[in-house]
């Protein structure tokens, strides 16, 4: 893992970057519906939307401002582009030709996947390809679940358990053709995969903007938003929507049978070697077995956020001071058939010292 670097009270890096939001969902959950309203929407105006394919999402023509090869200009100010080779050449293009003026200015970037799409190497390519990193920050997962077919899914498609593991936020689509009951059992199901998903349900592609932004971790400075990016309750922050539409994802006692959560907890202060010498052997051991990990440590008495998917890790960031009173590391891993014992135990032994 990448070296921690303390914070000299200087320049933000995270708050520099553009926020990017990936929208995922399995086939037929609604992205398409939610991807055409968004255009639509006034606050879009200084958004790309990066899509696999603009046909699909039936861009009027007397919306369209201005279209080059590859990028469409909405009358909203709202840019739309499809991917043409791979992600990364497309972000890439994006950024090179906002820098150069040839396309307006943008402030956030929405990514479509397809539906059979593993978020997992999406997030990995804004951690790895360094270019990439220096101007773009994953800002979270958004995944819509089809509450008439997602039980089904769930049950014989890999990808979507995938989808609903990496989610920062959750929305439950086509609530209004299923019973109340299959909506509160598959809100428990979803919740068995992530416990610390904000789970919500829309409508018709139903969302402001906003609903999809601010999910990650915006800054070095410490707020009550680093303790909801790493999934922590937020003193005076309540638990439902005005007619109790979502629930945030802490519903006890259930299991999904292949992808487990587990919540270590470490009082003494780590080492930044014992700390990255732990993961990087779990990391070596299972990596493709580790969809999603999360948390914040105490190193030498400062706090350092990492998180990380699969293989790939993105840079630890040291926040200026601690988002609570809570000393403690915390870190919470979503895997696949991985044991949560024998995480406590490699930490254990690792670290030197006792989970609690």
């Amino acid at each position: 893992m990448s070296e921690w670097a303390t914070n000299s009270g200087g320049r933000d890096a995270l708050a520099g970057k553009i926020p990017v939001t990936l929208v995922t969902g399995f086939l037929g959950a609604g992205k398409t519906t939610l991807i055409s309203r968004l255009i639509r929407h006034p606050d879009m105006d200084r958004v790309a939307v990066v899509i696999n394919e603009i046909g699909e999402i039936g861009i009027d023509n007397d919306l369209v401002k201005m279209s080059t090869e590859n990028v469409s200009l909405l009358a909203n100010g709202c840019l739309c582009c499809s991917v043409r080779t791979d992600l990364q050449d497309t972000l890439r293009e994006l950024f090179g030709e906002r820098r150069a003026g040839l396309i307006p200015d943008f402030d956030r970037v929405f990514i479509e996947t397809t539906g059979l799409a593993d978020p997992g190497p999406v997030i990995q390519t804004l951690s790895s390809d360094t270019m990439l990193g220096a101007h773009y920050r994953l800002d979270g997962v958004v995944t819509l679940v089809d509450a008439v077919n997602a039980r089904d899914q769930l049950a014989q498609q890999p990808e979507s358990q995938q989808q609903i593991a990496l989610a920062d936020r959750i929305f439950i689509t086509k609530c209004d053709l299923v019973s109340a009951t299959t909506v509160d059992e598959l809100t428990g199901e979803i919740a068995a995969i992530n416990t610390r998903a904000d789970i919500r349900r829309c409508s018709m592609g139903d969302l402001h903007p906003r609903d999809l932004t601010g999910l990650g971790l915006q800054s070095e400075r410490a707020s009550p938003d680093t303790l909801r990016f790493l999934g922590e309750a937020v003193p005076g922050a309540g638990a439902a929507t005005e007619d109790g539409a979502y629930l945030a994802g802490r519903l006890p006692g259930r299991h999904h049978p292949s992808v487990r959560n587990l919540s270590l907890r470490f009082e003494a202060p780590f080492t930044w070697p014992a700390f990255s010498a732990a993961m990087e052997l779990l990391i070596s051991l299972r990596g493709k077995d580790m969809l999603r990990v999360k948390g914040i440590v105490n190193v030498e008495g400062r706090p350092v956020v990492v998180q990380g998917v699969g293989h790939v890790f993105h840079p630890p960031v040291t926040l200026d001071r601690w988002p609570s009173e809570d000393r403690g590391t915390r870190i919470v891993f979503i895997t696949r058939n991985i044991d949560a014992g024998k995480i406590k135990a490699l930490f254990q032994a690792v670290g030197g010292i006792g989970a609690a």
